[in-house]
Formats: C-alpha cells, sequence, structure tokens
C-alpha cells in the first residue's frame, strides 16, 4: 500500500503527515493541549470544524496557546 504523505507548518516547524491529512492531525503531531486556538493559511478556525479541515501539502498552521501573568 502507497502512503502519500503532505507536509505542512505547524508553528513555523515542517510536519509530514498522512494524507488525507486533517487540522486535527496536525494538532496531535504537535501534542498542544488545550486551552489553545487554531488559524490555517491565516484563517481562525472553530474547534468544531477541526476535525473536518483537510489539510494541503504547504498549509500554515498557527496553534495559539493564551499567554497568562502581568
Amino acid at each position: 500500500m502507497d502512503t502519500h504523505r503532505i507536509q505542512v507548518w505547524v508553528n513555523q516547524v515542517a510536519t509530514e503527515l498522512t494524507a488525507p491529512a486533517y487540522l486535527s492531525d496536525a494538532i496531535a503531531a504537535a501534542g498542544v493541549k488545550p486551552p489553545f486556538a487554531a488559524a490555517v493559511n491565516l484563517e481562525f478556525v472553530p474547534k468544531k470544524n477541526y476535525a473536518h479541515l483537510i489539510l494541503q501539502t504547504g498549509d500554515k498552521i498557527e496553534l495559539i496557546v493564551p499567554v497568562t501573568g502581568g
């Protein structure tokens, strides 16, 4: 069985995923724990869409974790 891989960028780090790859796969590969917000190619993605948004080679994913403190 031939497995197709794609390369995406997660927080500016090249990441390879097996296609079809969803945003939830990239989040799992990054190991980011909630709470966080996600954007793909500078577009905010609601949490309910993480498992449905199919990624393409070259997509840029930002996982933004809130910072506390003063």
